[in-house]
């Protein structure tokens, strides 16, 4: 089976759209980019629906839903509504858009989905102990040379460079 080659955006053009991008949410909103914050608010909303008295008991929580009149009316959601529907139509208009799952030779579509679960909740965790992603914490912090920032990201790339070496042999 061949496989299909794609043509995509220049890296070097994409990042300086980035930039452009980022730079204008700083002018146009007073902030930069991120992502965590609303995957943080819409648990938060979950955990209300569910069980509002969880959330009046956990500051994280009630911080989160109680900052507003509608927690969803925040600039995060529809961010990641855009950043969504954007991915979807660039996939579409790209012929990319499918089901599948890519992994190595030595592990199955079930262990690979275990593994990005298992790999997406602890950096869902890392990134909330972190107070922001990699977009909030490089992106937007490290344009604006936020030590904490930098030293987040050096961070990231030291801890998957070291878990890199323990999972490649999954992928080989």
């Amino acid at each position: 089976m061949s496989e299909k080659s794609y043509t995509y955006m220049n890296p070097y053009a994409a990042g300086i759209f980035l930039g452009v991008v980022l730079f204008a949410s700083f002018a146009l909103f007073g902030h930069g980019l991120g992502a965590s914050g609303s995957v943080a608010i819409a648990t938060g909303v979950a955990t209300d629906a569910i069980a509002p008295g969880h959330v009046e008991g956990n500051a994280y929580l009630v911080n989160l839903v109680r900052q507003q009149d509608n927690p969803l009316d925040n600039w995060l959601v529809f961010e990641i509504i855009g950043v969504i529907l954007g991915g979807l139509v660039s996939g579409a208009l790209g012929g990319r858009v499918r089901k599948e799952t890519f992994h190595g030779p030595r592990i199955d579509d079930k262990k690979r989905l275990l593994l990005a679960v298992l790999g997406g909740a602890v950096a869902g965790f890392g990134v909330r102990m972190s107070r922001g992603c990699t977009s909030s914490q490089a992106l937007s912090g490290g344009a604006v040379l936020s030590a904490g920032s930098w030293a987040f990201m050096f961070s990231v790339f030291a801890g998957a460079y070291m878990t890199a070496y323990f999972v490649r042999k999954q992928w080989y």
